[in-house]
């Protein structure tokens, strides 16, 4: 039986590209589609986390010495404070509050303190101690006392009294006032560098 001659024949036909026959780069691709997809589910997943979750945070300062040091690395909660307000004794991360702003400290950064006071508390610095209330504030996380008088400050409703464990080498709220709660990124939960001293911070 002859052939049609304009019928293509298997030995006629046009060739289908083998893996071979493909160049380079597009063998490439196609060997690490599997793998960029991977990775760009990662990439997606970690950002989530970073920006709802967790993130990793860096002391650039001696304020809150001897509890953290400069160089300290720490894994930030960003859900507590969304579920409730930060505790008495909680050290938060938070962006500057106007006042601080209006003193030329950009809005994206992040300083760290403890909390001292919550609302309806009142907060006195008088004869090297903090006074909450009337009472003073039990401390042995400090690195000294303070070493300066602040009259009463009622804490108001939504905002917080924030202090360095360095008393007297901090800007916090005995200089600048009352920290907004909206301006909180989230609790420091966990130091994970350096790794001699990694684990929980309080």
């Amino acid at each position: 039986m002859k052939s049609n001659p304009d019928e293509l024949t298997p030995a006629k036909s046009a060739e289908v590209a083998g893996p071979a026959d493909l160049p380079r780069w597009r063998r490439l691709w196609n060997s690490q589609q599997d793998n960029l997809r991977i990775l760009a589910i990662a990439l997606v997943v970690a950002l989530f986390l970073r920006i709802f979750v967790a993130e990793p945070r860096f002391i650039p300062s001696n304020s809150m010495e001897p509890t953290l040091h400069v160089g300290d690395r720490l894994l930030v909660d960003k859900v507590s404070p969304r579920l409730h307000p930060p505790h008495v004794g909680d050290i938060i991360v938070f962006e500057p509050p106007p006042q601080l702003q209006e003193y030329g400290y950009r809005g994206d950064q992040a300083f760290i303190k403890r909390v001292i006071a919550t609302p309806g508390e009142t907060v006195t610095v008088t004869d090297h101690q903090v006074i909450i209330d009337g009472q003073p504030l039990p401390e042995s996380y400090t690195l000294e006392p303070p070493d300066y008088l602040m009259g009463s400050i009622t804490v108001p409703p939504g905002g917080l009294f924030v202090m360095g464990d360095n008393r007297n080498d901090s800007n916090d709220s005995h200089v600048w006032g009352i920290l907004p709660e909206e301006n909180v990124i989230g609790i420091a939960r966990f130091r994970f560098w350096p790794l001699g001293r990694a684990g929980s911070v309080a």
